[in-house]
């Protein structure tokens, strides 16, 4: 199970983070941001992405920005490519919902937008769709060693 995997990660690369299940639905940004009591920008979101056929990308990013498909092709030389669900779970073993940089079968670059910076705590998922852990900014990118980038938007 996926969660597991990212609490046997956890356990070993950061103990003090403890996962956040709960009961309560939280499958969008705004639903999860009430449920924790936060801002919907502290949802982060994890976009996985086909670069080649054979490699693929996450990017973790807050949760109320989008995109910005020409920042991404700036950023990566080619067309942003999300992976389909099937490949979802495939190169991260987590499933649509879930995703994080955390408990990864295989090793996938892992980036960080800017748009996470702005926050002193922030929220990705664990591995399945009603969990989550709460961290720093800077603290995900440490442990996940990924590289901090630009490619998103900011609502206006």
């Amino acid at each position: 199970m996926s969660i597991d995997a990212v609490r046997i990660w956890l356990n070993t690369h950061a103990p003090e983070i403890t996962i956040i299940e709960t009961a309560q639905p939280t499958a969008t940004v705004v639903q999860a941001a009430e449920v924790h009591g936060v801002t919907p920008g502290q949802i982060c979101k994890t976009l996985s992405f086909k670069l080649t056929d054979e490699s693929a990308i996450l990017v973790v990013m807050a949760g109320d920005a989008r995109l910005d498909n020409k920042k991404f092709k700036t950023q990566f030389g080619c067309k942003a490519k999300m992976l389909t669900a099937d490949d979802v779970v495939l190169f991260t073993g987590h499933p649509v919902g879930g995703v994080c940089p955390f408990g990864l079968p295989v090793p996938l670059e892992i980036y960080a937008d800017h748009s996470l910076k702005q926050y002193e705590v922030i929220l990705p998922a664990a591995g399945s769709a009603n969990s989550a852990v709460r961290l720093a900014p800077a603290r995900l990118a440490e442990l996940t060693d990924a590289k901090w980038i630009d490619v998103t938007t900011l609502p206006a």
